[in-house]
C-alpha cells in the first residue's frame, strides 16, 4: 500500500472514530499533498510525500519555540500533537552511530578535505539519509568531521 493509501485510510478511519484533533492533522497533510499534485501536475511518490511531511515537522518545530517564547503552550501543544501524528508516517529514525559512520563514508568517499567540500558531502548523503536523519544534525557532523 502506497503511503498516500495509507494516510486516506487513516483520515477515513479518524473520522469514523470522530477524533477531530487527529482529523484535522491528516487533512492539513492531504491538502499540502493535493497543493503540490496540482502545482506541479505530477502524481506524487512516496519520497514526495515524506519529503513533504518533513517540510510540515520543520514548520512545527518553528512554530513550537516561538508558541514557547511568546508563552502559549496550549498552541505549542497543537502542534506537538500534529507532529506526533506525522510521525507515524515517517520510516524509522537513523541512530547517531548510524549517522556518524554514513558521514566517514561519505567524507572519505567524496575526498573532501575542508569546508569547501561539504556541498559535496551533502549531496552524497541526502538520497540516503532523507527522511531517516535530521540532515541539520548531520551537516554538524560534516562540519565537525571536516574541521578534524
Amino acid at each position: 500500500m502506497s503511503l498516500k493509501q495509507q494516510i486516506t485510510d487513516d483520515m477515513k478511519a479518524a473520522m469514523r472514530a470522530k477524533e477531530t484533533a487527529r482529523l484535522g492533522a491528516i487533512r492539513l497533510l492531504l491538502a499540502a499533498m493535493k497543493q503540490r499534485e496540482v502545482d506541479e501536475r505530477i502524481e506524487l511518490s512516496d519520497a514526495d510525500v515524506i519529503a513533504i511531511i518533513e517540510k510540515m515537522n520543520k514548520q512545527r518545530r518553528d512554530s513550537i519555540s516561538q508558541y514557547e517564547a511568546a508563552g502559549r503552550q496550549d498552541l505549542a501543544d497543537v502542534e506537538k500533537f500534529e507532529m506526533s501524528v506525522l510521525a507515524a508516517y515517517m520510516p524509522q529514525q537513523f541512530s547517531e552511530a548510524e549517522i556518524t559512520s554514513a558521514v566517514v563514508e561519505a567524507v572519505a568517499a567524496t575526498g573532501a578535505a575542508g569546508q569547501q567540500d561539504m556541498g559535496k558531502v551533502m549531496a552524497a548523503l541526502k538520497p540516503k539519509l532523507a527522511g531517516r536523519a535530521d540532515m541539520g544534525k548531520v551537516s554538524a557532523l560534516i562540519k565537525a568531521q571536516l574541521t578534524k
